[in-house]
């Protein structure tokens, strides 16, 4: 097989025409870029690797899954890997459906090689610039700004922290900035120079979390098209973070407990088990005691993971930093916006719900609106939800489980936000990706008539 570009990478083709993929495959090959192929959508979303593949080429029209399950799924695990997908000759209105989507680009079927070439190594190109940029950001934005005493107080005790090889749980509300702190522990740490590998728990569908963590070997199951290396590989000589550690299934708590132990991977479909040097550090946003307490979260590896402890305060909790974060969320833009006194005082106002991250989008969405070289109150977006506006949960009948009641709290966001995911998700301070497992988990579809 010819030689990965960018030290490994490959490019995902998924068609199940057999003979088009042979053919995609081969002059693919033939043009220096490695390649893996998949016969269908389930194949494919159990081979595909976000720490091998960078670009997916996958066909829409599919049995069972087809490609625009494999473009949501793609965006939900690896939001940077372009999705370049096939449609038929002249059928525009589904490819624009799914650029709408999210999908990268589209060619349409018979392609020629040289444009399928020219659109992969496209996609490969933004997939690099991509990387690149977030590799910038994690050096010249390493940690939070921190302008208050409780913030400084946290960043101080992650570098005592860092020398220790000692699994730290994280905790604090969302988009507090954990794994900006995580990253903190893990660049003041010996394990500076190795990778950083973080997981988000509580995006990735349980029947794939799996071998998202421990890997598996080609044809350990149905559509085990290709060995996959798993989280803890790739994290071997450095740091995990495993963010909305609570959302882990039993089983997979159980074999997490034996890596924390031992030191061993259970790899799928091996009875050969690999020894790893990962240092775990843990995030949630829950009450990690009553996880335990309700049996959520296994009581020896809470143990296990929380051997050190960081607590983020909400950034309710420390106006300081609002004006330090504003302006260094800001500075990243392309233009100079001056922040008046009483555009200050109206930030500090707020209630912040989704802490730095509502932050830091409130930021951005004024660099790119904001009409004069200084923001105006009238600037500033409105308020996600009142507190006024809890009103209809007085219509929930009281004898239903917390998950029914996450369940209407999604649906009536949802609504209020006429279906669109991600303004819901700002409203409810999650990413979109978040919202949007959940939506997949609890059935959730926008009504016909709209």
């Amino acid at each position: 097989m010819t030689r990965a570009p960018d030290g490994g990478v490959a490019v995902l083709l998924v068609d199940d025409d057999e003979t088009a993929r042979r053919v995609a495959v081969h002059n693919l090959r033939r043009a220096g870029l490695e390649v893996d192929d998949a016969a269908d959508g389930a194949q494919a979303l159990a081979a595909f690797d976000p720490a091998r593949h960078a670009v997916v080429v996958t066909d829409l029209k599919m049995p069972e899954v087809d490609g625009m399950a494999v473009l949501a799924t793609v965006q939900k695990r690896a939001p940077d890997t372009p999705v370049v997908v096939v449609t038929a000759f002249g059928d525009v209105d589904t490819a624009v459906g799914a650029m709408r989507a999210g999908a990268w680009d589209f060619v349409e079927k018979p392609f020629s090689r040289d444009r399928l070439e020219l659109t992969v190594r496209r996609a490969l190109e933004a997939w690099r610039l991509r990387r690149d940029n977030r590799r910038l950001r994690a050096q010249a934005d390493p940690v939070p700004v921190a302008a208050s005493p409780a913030m400084r107080q946290v960043l101080e005790l992650a570098e005592r922290l860092a020398g220790s090889s000692a699994s730290v749980l994280i905790t604090g509300e969302s988009g507090v900035g954990k794994e900006v702190v995580a990253r903190r522990v893990h660049a003041a740490s010996p394990r500076a120079r190795g990778p950083f590998v973080a997981v988000n728990c509580g995006a990735i569908p349980a029947e794939l979390m799996e071998s998202e963590l421990f890997g598996h070997t080609r044809g350990a199951f149905s559509g085990a098209v290709q060995a996959r290396q798993g989280r803890f590989r790739a994290a071997d000589g450095g740091t995990l973070f495993l963010d909305e550690v609570g959302e882990l299934p039993a089983a997979l708590q159980t074999r997490l407990l034996r890596v924390l132990q031992e030191g061993l991977v259970d790899v799928v479909g091996s009875d050969q088990p690999v020894r790893v040097d990962v240092r775990v550090l843990a995030a949630t946003n829950q009450d990690v005691e009553r996880l335990v307490a309700e049996g959520r979260l296994r009581e020896d590896l809470y143990y296990r993971l929380n051997v050190l402890r960081l607590h983020v305060p909400p950034l309710r909790q420390r106006p300081e930093d609002i004006e330090a974060l504003a302006r260094h969320f800001l500075a990243g833009a392309d233009r100079v916006l001056a922040l008046p006194p009483a555009v200050l005082r109206a930030l500090q106002a707020r209630p912040w719900r989704g802490n730095v991250r509502e932050l830091r989008n409130v930021c951005e969405r004024l660099a790119l609106l904001a009409p004069g070289d200084a923001v105006r109150l009238e600037d500033l977006p409105t308020e996600r939800i009142p507190h006024s506006d809890s009103r209809w949960l007085d219509a929930i009948p009281p004898d239903l489980s917390l998950i029914d009641v996450e369940r209407a709290v999604v649906e009536h966001v949802l609504r209020r936000h006429r279906w669109n995911v991600s303004g819901a998700a700002r409203a409810l301070g999650v990413p979109r990706h978040v919202l949007a497992y959940r939506i997949e988990k609890f059935g959730i579809s926008r009504p016909e008539d709209g």
